[in-house]
């Protein structure tokens, strides 16, 4: 076990390869996960395709992948948890950077690292994980469904119920209906809101959308696209637009049908810049943009019990398991939406 296979991306290339690397060894505090399913994410491909730049890159390569699950394979020294071999877990997402003044001052971290983008991830056949960033998963809670818990699933959970916190009878409009906003639609019923209102250019993403809970599932291009939202909300208007597709389009309608003291929430990400073209009626709706990022800590562990507990059946989330051998041909599906995949599956 020298060596191992991981799907590398080389940003002083841009050039993504799996390839042999050596197997890490686990320094102080870290363990070593033998990787059993890593999810394929839209921000892995922004990544590859150069539209998403690492804020913290520790190394001029890096190892892809940040939805993992796994089994501990080997402890390294000065643990504190009492976690053992054979456990299996997930991993959160990121970790924080230990050195910031929020770190330092143990106050949330202001420079959050992303696994798969800012350090090695789990599109390998084993990875390295900080032992506080691993959450136990019981035998009876699937590996594939598992990984996509830390992305997948907790940015849209903890959008809906943090920096949202949409109620129950709350009407939502959910833009971009694909991998993350297909978890948003399910998540927003799961707290209760009403309508749900889902939103995609695509037939398929709409029908999906409807049996994951939508009430109403919209094309954003029809002409009469605002009036059916204002007929669904009884006139009122949204009180929350979930951007899950990262498009300056979408963000400037979601906007415009907001109603009072509605709130935009931008969980999908984009380097283009955010522009709100609407004038007065903003300003007199009381209208709020929100950013939000990822999930929380909090949120993985609440999710994993919610999945665990039959109250959130991920099943339907996996569109198919493929060989890390051939992740360059999953990334190449998800890019161009063939099959219309929610998560793809790679497995060591």
């Amino acid at each position: 076990m020298d060596t191992m296979l991981a799907g590398r991306f080389h940003l002083d290339s841009k050039k993504f390869v799996v390839e042999e690397v050596p197997v890490p060894v686990p320094g102080p505090g870290e363990i070593l996960i033998e990787v059993r399913a890593a999810g394929v994410c839209l921000s892995d491909v922004h990544l590859i395709d150069g539209s998403l730049v690492p804020l913290f890159a520790t190394s001029d390569v890096v190892t892809v992948g940040h939805e993992v699950s796994g089994v501990i394979h080997t402890l390294g020294p000065d643990l504190e948890r009492g976690l053992t071999v054979g456990t299996r877990v997930t991993l959160e997402a990121g970790k924080t950077c230990g050195r910031c003044a929020g770190c330092v001052r143990r106050r949330p971290c202001t420079q959050m690292l992303t696994a798969g983008i800012d350090y090695d991830g789990g599109w390998a056949q084993y990875t390295l994980a900080r032992e506080d960033t691993l959450i136990p998963i019981p035998d009876s809670l699937p590996f594939d469904q598992a990984a996509i818990i830390p992305d997948a699933v907790s940015t849209p959970y903890a959008a809906v119920v943090a920096t949202a916190g949409v109620r129950p009878a709350q009407s939502v409009g959910i833009w971009g209906v694909g991998g993350v906003g297909a978890h948003n639609v399910r998540l927003a019923r799961l707290v209760g809101a009403a309508p749900i209102i889902a939103i995609d250019l695509l037939p398929s993403a709409r029908e999906r959308a409807l049996e994951f809970g939508a009430d109403l599932a919209l094309d954003p291009a029809a002409p009469d696209f605002a009036d059916q939202v204002r007929t669904a909300t009884a006139g009122q208007g949204l009180d929350f637009a979930f951007d899950c597709a990262g498009v300056p389009a979408v963000r400037e309608q979601a906007a415009s049908v907001l109603g009072l003291n509605g709130s935009l929430i931008l969980v999908g990400i984009t380097p283009r810049p955010l522009t709100i073209t609407e004038g007065l009626t903003f300003n007199y709706m009381m209208k709020q943009v929100r950013g939000h990022y990822g999930g929380t800590p909090e949120s993985v562990t609440e999710l994993v019990q919610l999945a665990s507990s039959g109250r959130l059946d991920l099943a339907p989330s996996i569109t198919d398991h493929i060989p890390l051998a051939d992740a360059a041909d999953a990334v190449h599906r998800l890019e161009n939406k063939i099959g219309d995949p929610i998560r793809l599956i790679l497995v060591p």
